[in-house]
């Protein structure tokens, strides 16, 4: 047991370093950060039709609004404002879209002091403007009618934005929340290791200690990644890469104990390998098709992994043979297993991520179906 401890062990165990194909340089969604930014992108097409639909909404409001006022000329009112809360409104999204690069090195109290700064800043230009080239010369008014009607659309857009940067500030915080609540469950469903996966994996390692200690090495060294990445920050960002070296790991160590039993077909050519997955995303679906499939029957069996992409999406398949009766234990096990896992794929990827499973007598195939996302991949719309 004394050749088991060498210094290369003792790094794994202790974080310091990893195995080749498994890099310790993760994204970190969040911590050691600076706060979210709460307002969203407004170079996103999206964020600016939900604009352009607030300042007709307005406009709507505010041609309605006054009390005699015959029918024909409410039309016209609705016309010129919301001619004008559309000049507002689009110029307001192109100014916070070109500010964006350089609010997001503000806290967000100077994001929203700044922006609704300039939001006024363009009220008040655009006021000037319709003034001079629309209103002017004004009939009904006197000298202070262009000093009113500045006032009055001041007043009203700063009002107006005002409810919508509060909006957007509490819709940022209620995502916040959200996201921390996902990740919090997360983490717990990715801490749940099978006990009988550890007893298994020591007992092998311990036989494997006098007659094969190199092999036995490596078998520690395998079940520490594991460990690592079981116990890991569930906010981690992995690639599809490092995640299948990851299941070759675990089925290295169940290939110890089973021998020629446990035969794998790969088929990931197709696969996009820089995609990111959260981790543990396979391993789990393998474990359970060796718990359940493999290690039940006599002459052992083949696990056959393959998966490809369908435009952004990608679709990987796990099928093993199965015993033809299973005790209730393993049953209520292998659907515990399936829980644990749709949970996870619902807190990642949320209505995006399905997990089916097709079961008959013979076979047992599981189907995961998620986005293709990158490393450097985000929202456009909240950016």
């Amino acid at each position: 047991m004394k050749m088991l401890v060498t210094r290369s062990t003792i790094r794994y165990f202790m974080g310091m370093t990893l195995p080749d194909g498994l890099t310790t340089d993760r994204k970190q969604n969040g911590s050691a950060v600076a706060e979210e930014l709460f307002l969203p992108n407004f170079c996103g097409m999206r964020v600016v039709f939900v604009v352009v639909v607030i300042a007709q909404l307005c406009a709507i409001v505010l041609s309605l609004a006054p009390m005699n006022v015959m029918i024909e000329a409410r039309w016209y009112n609705l016309a010129m404002i919301s001619l004008f809360s559309q000049w507002v409104a689009l110029s307001c999204s192109g100014i916070l879209c070109l500010a964006r690069p350089y609010l997001i090195r503000f806290s967000n109290r100077e994001v929203g002091l700044i922006s609704y700064s300039l939001i006024l800043l363009v009220i008040a230009l655009v006021s000037e403007a319709a003034y001079w080239l629309i209103y002017h010369p004004d009939p009904y008014g006197g000298i202070n009618a262009h000093w009113f009607f500045l006032f009055r659309n001041l007043l009203i857009g700063a009002i107006i934005a005002g409810l919508v940067l509060r909006y957007f500030y509490v819709q940022q915080q209620w995502r916040a929340r959200v996201k921390t609540e996902s990740q919090s469950r997360l983490q717990a469903l990715q801490s749940r290791i099978r006990p009988h996966f550890l007893f298994n994996s020591m007992n092998t390692i311990a036989s494997l200690t006098r007659i094969d200690p190199r092999q036995a090495e490596i078998a520690v060294e395998n079940l520490a990644d594991l460990f690592r990445v079981s116990l890991g920050d569930a906010r981690a960002s992995y690639s599809l890469k490092e995640e299948i070296e990851l299941c070759r790991r675990y089925l290295e160590i169940e290939a110890l104990r089973l021998g020629e039993r446990l035969r794998l077909d790969w088929q990931l050519e197709t696969l996009p390998m820089d995609a990111q997955v959260p981790p543990l995303l396979l391993q789990p679906l393998l474990e359970n098709a060796v718990y359940h499939g493999i290690e039940g029957l006599t002459g052992g069996g083949t696990i056959s992994i393959c998966g490809e992409r369908n435009g952004r999406y990608l679709l990987i398949k796990i099928q093993n043979p199965v015993p033809a009766r299973q005790t209730p234990s393993h049953q209520k096990g292998n659907r515990l297993a399936m829980d644990n896992i749709r949970e996870r794929l619902q807190a990642v990827y949320e209505k995006q991520g399905k997990l089916l499973i097709e079961n008959n007598d013979a076979q047992y195939k599981v189907s995961i179906h998620f986005p293709y996302k990158k490393h450097d991949d985000e929202d456009p719309d909240r950016g």
